[in-house]
């Protein structure tokens, strides 16, 4: 029975069954014993809290098209997959939940708390890895890793342990960003820069020995509460004279000295700069460098403490407004400006963040960055892929600061540190001695020795950042700190994919991790992409609420249209992608192309499939094997010698002018060649893209191939030869070829649109549940079988079928209608071409007569239904050097054409009269939008090239 495909294709039901089908035979299990060469990649762990965003979508893609493309090229691959426990997201998450229940953490108590999380975890937890699965993503599901699972949990308290004995680890007091509204640190990464309309408040601090003032400028006036100096520039002259001097701190009425410092920008404000080194990250610096006192005014719920004075207990934003209305009635307020200034938000909180002096965790960053940037340095590793984030990457190693580590949250890693509380009166302060220990026994242990038996324990309640444990990522997965088979066999790692926009949070805290704790960089290469803008062109965030949901175009079009869009539209590595998106209908061009594509290529195959007579291209065989070729001279000569039944036959072209023995008592055909070397070609340049990381380019490529070369043109060149009154010799090549180039175009694809590919080539070899395309071999180019010149020629012979073509609609001939077609070129190469094509021509322009000639105007050759300069009444058009004409008399009635164009042309110039007209009216230009008065122009411009072309069309008559 012949196999073939539904006549529609499902692809909700194919991918489906291909995601379930990988998973349950375990298709990507990766087996470090098996040996070869490694090819590893570890997953950037999306959030656990998370749902699939067009950013995972287009990053999980990336990774998967290399993946199974060095799968497929015969390398040990391991995609190994996982999630982050995102501490902040998690606790936000379920502290909302009590709050609707009217509870907080403190009424239910961290154990309580903790198992509320874990049950989350256990409901809710793996909504991001299911989504995953629906882009059939080929990782290794056996290897899945959670960032506070056991093993990794482990290796957190390992290196923390390490870090500190080492002394690279310690706690200290130090200005970080504080998020009110969850009452944490948080990092960088956690900041949102946002651009508001503020305002700038200047007032004035009077000079203390009573002979003058200064003038300074803020945008939070609130800290001025806890200012200990005043700074200006050293190369100031306006304020030189004033350096040593004191101002007296209006309505604390504290004396503050004035002092110079490189920091200070002259230009910005009045050049004048309050100092308050307690809330602000400059000032921080510069009230170190200075040794001024450091005065922290804020509660860590945004409230003011009672160093704020009269305002103590007041809202931070309640207190700006009093202390301004403070200030005017003293006197000193002297101008309030409009203001836009950049304000950082914590994302998770909502909220601005405030520098906040507080007692937390650091890793000494200065040891860990120079051995990554040794690697670098010396070796170039990593590798970064667009090469200019290298030196991006690296700025960003020498500018590093210490790393505050700790977050005052409870879902996390608990901070392995233990106070001996005993000693500060029950209570952990600023002071209280405390040790370092992996356990609880082992904490005591310690404790005991150093402080006596009696001595009471606190573990700090703390968590660790979660980019401390996502640091260990590439390393921890596979059982470090244990010696593991995974460990020693994949590790380093080979790429690492990823946005640019987490170099310096991710990207660097795994290279400095992994060189201090493997000597190793945990990655070759680190391949940067772009992000997926919207339809605007604008990034897509929560706040703009202009997210483009995948999961919806997955339904609507499918994974494989939605993954080859996000691909193909990559131009050069590192770039940013935009997504054609229709809000009103969630509806996408750019992704219903990629359906139409899944459906041309559905279709071609069942096309194929009908016409193989049941047979698999196993049992065909290949259409040429062990070839042995001389490379063309420049005429295009060759002899070639193809293995087969030992059956000898002449090349039909005489312009090729070689002489074949043939495999297999088979006539070969040029079309045949022709589709090979393009198809060699394309495996070459798709090979090629991949190693380069150009995977836009390489699924572009195989567009153009398969929908142009293998669906519009080789299907069509053969269609005749598969006829049942074909000649079988020929008829045989042809189902070789077909057979051979559409399994070839099924693997090449495989990476791209692994649902669909698997689907038909199944189908095709009718292979069984125990092998699967993604583990076959990817394709090899044959560059015995690339011939160039052979492809210019069939360029000119398909550009010469569109020229007839387009004539024959011009003219409004009808498709069953053959017509006679006169080719005319003074080039002899080229009229060698198109003899040699003739039949090419003749099936697929629907020609009848078809004459070839150096000159129109020479005696024309016997074959010519013309006499000696015959060809009035025709309709001409050029391609390239060859002027193509279609006698049109006795084809189609000449006069009733001609009335037909005219009538058209009427048409259209009363469409351009009346364009025009409305252009030409103010009221109408005045009063319309914009894109209504552009529209009009451009249909304007249109109907006025319509109107040219049919003009010229009746000069033929």
């Amino acid at each position: 029975m012949t196999a073939n495909l539904p006549p529609q294709y499902d692809p909700c039901a194919t991918e489906t069954k291909w995601q379930k089908y990988w998973e349950d035979n375990q298709t990507f299990k990766a087996d470090p014993e098996a040996g070869g060469e490694p090819y590893c990649v570890v997953i950037p762990p999306p959030n656990v809290t998370g749902s699939l965003h067009m950013g995972h979508a287009f990053e999980e893609t990336l990774i998967d098209v290399l993946v199974r493309y060095h799968r497929m090229i015969g390398r040990n691959t391991l995609w190994l997959p996982g999630t982050d426990h995102a501490s902040i997201a998690v606790q936000t998450i379920l502290e909302k939940q009590l709050k609707a229940e009217g509870k907080t953490r403190h009424d239910l108590g961290r154990e309580k708390f903790l198992e509320r999380a874990w049950e989350w975890k256990a409901e809710s937890g793996n909504t991001i890895t299911n989504q995953l699965r629906s882009l059939g993503v080929s990782v290794d599901w056996s290897r899945e890793r959670f960032t506070m699972d056991e093993g990794l949990s482990a290796a957190v308290l390992e290196a923390f342990v390490r870090l500190y004995d080492e002394g690279l680890i310690y706690r200290g007091n130090y200005l970080v960003n504080w998020c009110p509204a969850s009452q944490s640190a948080v990092s960088d990464l956690e900041v949102d820069q946002q651009e508001v309309e503020g305002h700038l408040w200047h007032f004035r601090y009077p000079l203390t020995d009573g002979s003058g003032y200064l003038e300074v400028a803020t945008t939070r006036p609130e800290t001025m509460l806890g200012d200990t100096g005043v700074a200006v520039n050293p190369q100031d002259d306006r304020y030189k004279h004033l350096i040593g001097k004191t101002v007296t701190l209006p309505i604390a009425n504290r004396e503050i000295p004035i002092f110079a410092d490189e920091l200070v920008d002259a230009t910005f404000g009045t050049g004048c700069v309050k100092v308050t080194p307690a809330h602000d990250p400059n000032d921080f610096e510069m009230g170190k460098r200075h040794n001024l006192p450091f005065i922290n005014i804020m509660n860590k719920d945004g409230t003011l403490n009672e160093n704020a004075g009269e305002f103590n207990g007041q809202d931070r934003f309640v207190a700006r407004k009093n202390v301004i209305k403070r200030l005017e009635s003293d006197g000193v307020l002297v101008k309030i400006e409009d203001y836009k200034h950049t304000v950082p938000y914590s994302e998770r909180g909502k909220v601005p963040v405030e520098p906040l002096l507080s007692t937390q965790w650091f890793v000494k960053i200065d040891p860990l960055s120079q051995r990554a940037l040794e690697a670098l340095d010396q070796s170039n590793s990593p590798v970064f892929v667009p090469d200019r984030w290298t030196k991006v990457y690296r700025d960003w190693l020498v500018k590093l600061k210490d790393w505050c580590i700790s977050r005052q949250l409870w879902w996390g890693h608990q901070i392995p540190a233990w106070y001996a509380v005993s000693e500060t009166k029950g209570e952990i302060t600023d002071t209280t001695p405390f040790v370092v220990a992996k356990t609880d026994a082992e904490a005591r242990e310690k404790a005991e020795a150093k402080f006596g038996k009696d001595v009471e324990l606190a573990r700090d309640p703390d968590v660790l950042d979660t980019w401390f444990s996502s640091g260990l990522w590439p390393f921890s997965t596979f059982g470090w700190p244990d010696e593991t088979k995974d460990l020693d066999f994949y590790y380093p790692t080979t790429t690492l994919v990823t946005g640019f926009d987490i170099i310096f949070f991710w990207v660097a805290r795994m290279t400095m991790m992994a060189g201090h704790f493997t000597g190793k960089m945990p990655f070759e290469t680190v391949y940067i992409h772009g992000l997926v803008l919207d339809e605007n062109g604008h990034k897509m965030s929560k706040s703009k609420n202009n997210g483009i949901d995948p999961l919806l175009l997955i339904a609507k079009y499918g994974t494989d249209a939605l993954r080859y869009t996000l691909v193909k539209e990559v131009i050069g590595a590192g770039q940013n992608i935009r997504m054609e998106y229709d809000r009103k209908t969630d509806e996408s061009k750019s992704v219903e192309t990629s359906r139409n594509f899944t459906n041309k290529l559905w279709n071609a195959a069942r096309f194929v499939m009908m016409n193989l007579e049941g047979q698999t291209p196993q049992q065909l065989g290949k259409p040429f094997t062990q070839v042995r070729s001389e490379d063309f001279s420049p005429q295009g000569d060759r002899t070639e010698v193809l293995t087969t039944n030992q059956v000898r036959s002449e090349d039909f072209s005489p312009h090729l002018g070689r002489t074949e023995v043939l495999t297999t008592n088979l006539t070969t055909n040029l079309s045949d060649r022709w589709i090979l070397s393009r198809y060699y070609q394309v495996v070459q340049q798709t090979r090629t893209s991949l190693e380069n990381y150009g995977l836009g380019e390489a699924a572009k490529g195989l567009y153009e191939f398969i929908w142009g070369d293998f669906c519009d043109w080789y299907i069509e060149l053969v269609k005749s030869r598969l006829q049942q009154d074909a000649e079988p010799n020929s008829k045989k090549v042809a189902q070789q070829t077909f057979a051979f180039v559409l399994e070839g175009i099924l693997k090449l694809l495989h990476p791209f649109m692994p649902h669909i590919t698997e689907e038909i080539w199944h189908t095709l070899t009718q292979t069984g549940d125990d092998q699967c395309l993604a583990l076959q071999a990817y394709p090899e180019p044959e560059t015995s079988l690339i011939n160039p010149e052979l492809e210019q020629q069939f360029e000119l012979l398909f550009g010469t079928i569109r020229t007839i073509r387009n004539l024959r609609a011009d003219s409004d001939i009808k498709p069953s209608v053959k017509v006679t077609a006169i080719l005319q070129s003074e080039n002899e190469k080229e009229c060698q071409i198109l003899l040699d094509g003739s039949v090419y021509i003749k099936d697929l322009a629907k020609v009848e007569n078809l004459t070839v000639t150096a000159s129109l105007d020479a005696e024309p050759p016997l074959n010519s239904p013309f006499g000696k300069g015959g060809q009035g009444g025709s309709i001409a058009g050029v391609v390239g050097t060859v002027q193509v004409l279609i006698p049109l008399a006795g084809v189609v009635d000449l006069v009733a054409l001609r009335g037909k164009l005219e009538k058209k042309l009427a048409k259209v110039e009363a469409e351009v009269k009346h364009t025009a007209a409305r252009l030409t009216n103010q009221k109408f230009v005045d009063k319309a939008t914009p894109d209504v008065v552009q529209g009009a122009r451009d249909a304007l411009a249109e109907s006025e090239k319509q109107a040219e072309i049919l003009r010229d069309r009746l000069k033929l008559f």
